[in-house]
Order: C-alpha cells, then structure tokens, then sequence
C-alpha cells in the first residue's frame, strides 16, 4: 500500500499527478514534449516517495490520447485526464475536445505552456522551439469546447485548481476543462502535505424540477401516441432497465434517431428503429431524451404534438447557438436521476385500455420490423457485402459476450442487434473521425473482460493515426478487435451530395468529385506493423470465420484488424 504524503517537497510536475489521484483519477493519457522534463522528474520523485499515483500512458499522438480518455470514461464513468504537448500537442488535441464536449464526456485537458522567460529562471527558454511554440492565446484552441480554462500561476494553486477543475467537469452537465502548464512554474518546488486530502470541491448534480416532471408525466399518461426520441442513452444502468419496463408499461414508442448511445435494447417489443419519421406523423406527445438534434428538418414532418418534452443534463443544449425544437417542458438533470423521477411519478397513474392496445399493435410492428433487417441484411450477398450485412454477422459473432462496438461510419444499430447498457457507441455528432479505434482502446484498458470493437469506414481508420493506435495496443496488451468497411470512398459524403442533390451531376457521375480513396491502402500491412492479427475479407461467406479469429486473438490479448470490402452505401 502506497505511503501517504507526509511533510516534504517535489516538484510541482509531479504533484499534478499525485492530486489527480486522489480526485479519483486512474490514468493519466499523456503525450510528452520539451515542456515535459519538470513533469518527468516530478513521476520519478513521486514513486521515490512511494506516492499513490495514476497510472502515466505514453500515447504518441494527441487526437490517440483523448479518444482513449473518452473511451475510458464511456465503460466506467470516472473522470479522466490528458496531458499533451504545448500549443502543437493542444492542436492535436482539439478534434477530441471537440467530440468530448458535445458527448458531455469530462475529462481534465492539460498541456505545457512554453516557457515565458529567457533566462533568470529554472526552466526558461532552451532550444528554438521555446520560442517557435510561443502564442499569445493558446488556450482558443480548446476555449469553445471546454467549461473552464485557466493557466497554472504558482507551484501552490496545483490542488485547489486541479479541485475546481474535476468539479466543473463533473457537474451538471459534464465535459472537459483546460488547465495550461507553464514549463516554469511546474520546476518549482511544492508542499507534499496535502495532496491526498479530500477535494475542496463537490460537484454539482442537478435534479429535475418537481412540478415540470409532474406536467411531463401528466402529458404522457394522457396521450394517444407518445414518442420517445433517443439519442445518448438513458443514464446507468439501473434508470437503463427502469426506462425499458416503463416504456413497455406504458406502450409508448422509442426511437433511435442517430444514437451514440444504446438508450433501449434493439429486440424491445416498443424499440421502432432508427427512424422516428412514421412516429412523428401521428405522435400527440413527444419527449426528446439527451437528443441533440432529435430529426432531420428537411426529411421528418414537423411533430402536430400537443406536447414536446425535452430531458437531459442540457436539455436546451445551450451550447450549441442555433438549435430551435421546439421545447414545452424541460426536464433538467442526469438522465440516472431524471428517467427515475418521471417513472415514479407515472407508477400510480390511471392507464386506460389504450395502452394495453398500444403495447400490443408495437409487438406487433417491431417484431415484423427485426424480421425485414434480418432479411434485408442478408439479401443479395452474392454481389457483395453491404455494411448491413456485415452488421448482422457481427450481431451473430458477439452473441452471448459482454461487449461494446464503438462504430463511426461502421456497423448500424438495428442490424447489428444491441441489448445491453454501454453495449453501443456511436461517433459524436460534431463529427471529430479517427475517435473509435482510440476510444475502444480506452474502453478495453478500463475493463479488459470486455469485448471492445472498433468498426469504422477506411477514412475514419486513416484519420485514427493508426500506426500510433496500434503500436498502444501492443503496448498495453489491448485485445481490440477493429473491423474497416473498406468502400474505398467517403460514404458520408457521397450521401451528402446525393441526399441535396438527388438528381444533380454530381450523383449520375460515374466517379463523384472530392469522394474517392483509391487506390486502398494495404491496411493489414500498417497492422501487421505492431504485430496485429489480419484478414483482408472479400467474399461474405468468408466473413462469419474471419470474426471468429479475430475474436478468438482479441481473447489472448492480440490486437486483430479486419479489412472488409463492402459496397458503396
């Protein structure tokens, strides 16, 4: 057992980690620099001390280090913290802050700051890059995407700014800060006594407000046909299971629109797919859950609802400046607490025969619905495979694992059948790629019995920085399993243009500007590199065996890749 700090000093780099620690920070994702040497001297002093520390990752690519973070906190819901680079490392860093923050997903951002002085002081300017890396903003790369910035002034403001940080990050709603690390500051000196005292701060957990969760529960006791609409699941695992008895209690539809979290099991008899459009139609009540962008304007008829109810930690998403659906009553809260509170007000209502009619006529719709995924699935294989397709095997291969699929621009939810919390992720609305592979990696560090998936189209997979991902999986013993549906094209854009542009040039072209990735790169070759097990698989018959293996390598704690061809979407 690690000693408790007792009188004495380290360096002020090396306190960031033993604080972090005892704010329940596990792992330290860190990519080091020339800004690093005070952070390094200070690991060292610390383990000297036999001080409770994090674990120190060395991840060799920003954008690699803060999909982990993200990753980790999905499976496990601890805060995390990532320690980059300067102003180049923060640059690197920024997509996945970006993601962090529209995922409300909080994580402690630091980075070095290059040194201020010339001179006169330990750890002033050295080498050119001391002034190449200088700016007179460096926190505007992250300032949009985080809910605190601040830049460490004095070795002794380590443990009160670390608290303040980890309790904004962890507060209603969540999401990463910023801390900048000036290379100077870090070689001073600090007092060890109280870096395992408690925080000085709690965070802040909203609740609902009482009387506009009893107006929710009211509309939706006294609806015809009510419609949820779920994008980022429904809390933990406890409100998880209470959401999915009172949906099917009640008879009220949910649908997936664009989920990047699993909010409902796939086979549940009230889950009406990805598509809430037929819904919206008839729909008298509709309750947005955490959905940032509930439907498609210009696809799914505005809602004739008598009734929209939006629940979430931002259920305005104040955030983001433009975002005008309509909201009759917000509920305010973590979904863990808010899902629970609407649920037991509803427990005593009055449920006419209505609901029981309802709840039968969407067994009856839903189960005909999984039957046409399975079929459409596996339909027409013999001209190739479709993402559908290898979706479905996918479902097949997982059956009976605890497993979670990290898919961006990968499988879709529905032919790849889900049951379980934390079982589905899906890349984050602001569209920051390269974010599965990493967090999948994260996923894995934070429970290795779990099965983790990354599946991604091949320019997602280029923009992983795959040979960095890589090389962190065999360096940990990462058993991930990464699946590229290989279209040898940019998928989403293509359906971009053609969704604007049904019948312009650009979609009866024979080749689509600005979309094609041709020739393929050999992607078991960049795997192969960190001695990953490979398959490259063109024939679908193929498919069922390959992820089997791949499974099977993941298991003894070999990374696998499999680069499946797929057809155009």
């Amino acid at each position: 057992m690690a000693a408790h700090h007792g009188a004495g000093r380290m360096t002020a780099g090396g306190a960031i980690f033993a604080r972090l620690k005892a704010l329940g920070v596990e792992v330290v994702f860190a990519n080091s620099g020339t800004d690093f040497p005070p952070v390094i001297e200070g690991l060292a002093e610390a383990a000297a001390q036999d001080a409770d520390l994090p674990l120190a990752l060395v991840i060799p690519h920003e954008h690699a280090a803060m999909g982990m973070a993200h990753g980790y906190y999905l499976v496990t819901g601890e805060p995390q913290a990532v320690m980059l680079h300067t102003n180049v490392g923060l640059s690197n860093g920024a997509t996945g802050a970006i993601n962090a923050a529209c995922e409300h997903i909080p994580m402690i951002m630091m980075s070095g700051r290059t040194p201020v002085t010339e001179g006169g002081r330990f750890g002033a300017r050295t080498v050119p890059i001391a002034w190449g890396q200088e700016m007179r903003d460096q926190t505007a790369l992250v300032r949009e995407a985080s809910k605190w910035d601040y830049e460490l002034r004095f070795p002794e403001q380590i443990g009160p700014l670390l608290d303040r940080a980890h309790a904004i990050a962890m507060s209603t709603p969540r999401g990463p800060v910023y801390l900048s690390l000036p290379r100077e500051v870090l070689c001073e000196p600090v007092e060890t006594a109280a870096l395992d005292a408690p925080p000085t701060m709690t965070p802040v957990r909203v609740a609902p407000d009482p009387e506009a969760v009893k107006a929710a529960a009211a509309a939706i006791a006294a609806a015809e046909a009510p419609l949820v609409i779920a994008q980022r699941g429904a809390g933990d695992e406890a409100s998880f299971a209470e959401f999915a008895a009172w949906a099917e209690e009640w008879g009220i539809a949910v649908s997936s629109w664009w989920a990047t979290h699993l909010a409902i099991a796939t086979d549940h008899p009230c889950h009406v797919g990805a598509d809430p459009g037929p819904w919206l139609a008839e729909a008298d009540v509709v309750v947005i859950l955490d959905a940032l962008a509930p439907w498609w304007p210009d696809i799914h008829p505005a809602p004739h609802a008598a009734t929209v109810i939006n629940i979430g930690p931002d259920p305005l998403f104040s955030r983001f400046p433009v975002r005008n659906f309509r909201s009759d009553i917000a509920l305010r809260g973590e979904s863990a607490d808010t899902i629970p509170a609407l649920v037991s007000q509803m427990q005593d209502m009055a449920r006419g025969p209505k609901v029981a009619a309802r709840r039968q006529r969407l067994a009856e719709t839903t189960a005909a619905m999984r039957e046409r995924l399975v079929t459409a699935a596996t339909a027409d294989v013999e001209r190739g495979m479709t993402k559908a397709y290898v979706s479905h095997c996918l479902g097949e291969a997982l059956a009976g694992r605890t497993s979670s699929v990290f898919s961006e621009l990968g499988t879709k939810l529905g032919f790849l059948p889900r049951s379980e919390p934390r079982s589905w992720f899906q890349e984050p609305h602001s569209g920051g790629l390269g974010w599965s592979f990493p967090a999948a990696m994260g996923a894995k560090l934070a429970d290795p019995e779990r099965t983790c998936m990354a599946t991604m189209g091949d320019g997602s997979y280029m923009f992983a920085n795959p040979t960095a991902c890589h090389q962190v999986a065999e360096a940990l013993g990462l058993g991930v399993v990464v699946v590229i549906l290989n279209n040898e094209e940019w998928g989403a854009v293509r359906a971009s243009v053609t969704g604007m542009y049904p019948d312009g040039v650009a979609a009866s072209a024979n080749q689509m500007p600005l979309t094609a990735l041709k020739p393929s790169p050999d992607f078991c070759k960049t795997a192969e590199a960190s001695r990953a097990f490979t398959r490259r698989v063109t024939d679908p018959a193929a498919l069922p065996a390959a992820l089997a293996e791949a499974l099977a390598a993941a298991d003894r704690g070999r990374q696998a890749l499999l680069d499946v061809a797929v057809l155009p979407d």
